[in-house]
């Protein structure tokens, strides 16, 4: 593939929590959406999967279709009743198609590690009698960087797909995060924003800002034993420019809009879930990529 189309795919590099040569293997960022409610500790599996499409406008046959996929180990531990700590392992499994052939880059990235403190919880019955639940934590964390960047970018041979194909980011960045939960009866709403401060490394290569807000709304019913809650909602991303020694990569930085449609179901001690999410609004290399579709499936379990 062209450099032109190279130097386009770069932006997506900060918008996925996968990997692939040109499209973000260095990104690093961290997914958090429905958190397992467990009472001492879990651990669990999450699969991550997206498609991208890029076709330059000036060049229809310089193409790319990008395939992303993470599986994810994670877990967490409650420290008395207010605190929590959380773990996350990605490994990346992606394919690339473009009009130069595949390629499946894979390998351990950068592994991220938070700590969760509960600021508020509530609960109380309303007029009508029914219970009101209410919970709102804040926390920090750090990415370390455990995966692979192997480049040296004062070589003049280095090209924007080279540094993409890394699985990690070379640098340690911080992540803030909260989330509220609200719930009435059987029926609620939880409301989570994370924002993603990346740090230079040691190259002078800087990944942009992230800030990603969810507001998902479920039901929760039960057959038996089996606890089943469909849940629907919408997710924001928007991401800041990448920077080469302080100056702006062109055609990085993003935002998109997804619609959210899943389920969760929990059986005793073990726990499933599954979402799909389609984009409603999306900015993307100006339009000459468009994101496809992204799916999450987990498998918990509470110790």
């Amino acid at each position: 593939m062209k450099k032109t189309i190279i130097t386009i795919l770069l932006f997506v590099a900060v918008t996925q929590t996968n990997a692939c040569p040109f499209c973000g293997c260095g990104g690093g960022n961290l997914y958090m959406g429905l958190m397992p409610d467990f009472q001492k500790a879990f651990v669990g599996l999450r699969y991550h999967y997206s498609q991208f499409h890029t076709t330059l406008f000036s060049d229809p046959s310089q193409f790319s279709t990008n395939y992303y996929n993470t599986i994810e180990a994670y877990g967490g531990v409650n420290i008395g009743k207010r605190f929590q700590v959380l773990a996350f392992i990605p490994y990346y499994q992606n394919k690339q198609v473009d009009d130069d052939g595949t390629t499946t880059p894979h390998g351990l990235g950068d592994i991220t590690v938070m700590g969760q403190y509960m600021a508020f919880n509530s609960t109380s019955l309303t007029a009508g009698k029914k219970v009101l639940q209410q919970q709102l934590w804040v926390g920090a964390g750090l990415k370390v960087p455990t995966g692979s960047f192997n480049l040296d970018l004062s070589n003049p041979d280095v090209t924007v797909a080279d540094i993409n194909a890394q699985l990690g980011t070379a640098s340690t960045d911080v992540l803030l995060n909260a989330m509220y939960s609200v719930r009435l009866e059987n029926f609620g709403v939880n409301v989570s924003g994370n924002y993603k401060l990346n740090t230079v490394n040691k190259q002078g290569y800087q990944y942009g800002n992230k800030l990603t807000g969810n507001i998902i709304g479920y039901y929760r019913f039960g057959i038996k034993h089996l606890g089943i809650s469909p849940n629907a909602g919408i997710g924001y991303e928007n991401v800041a420019g990448n920077t080469l020694h302080t100056e702006k990569v062109q055609y990085t930085g993003s935002n998109v809009t997804n619609a959210i449609i899943g389920v969760e179901l929990n059986l005793r001690k073990i726990g499933f879930g599954i979402n799909g999410q389609l984009p409603i609004v999306q900015s993307f290399a100006e339009g000459q990529t468009q994101l496809k579709f992204k799916a999450m499936a987990h498998l918990t379990y509470s110790l």
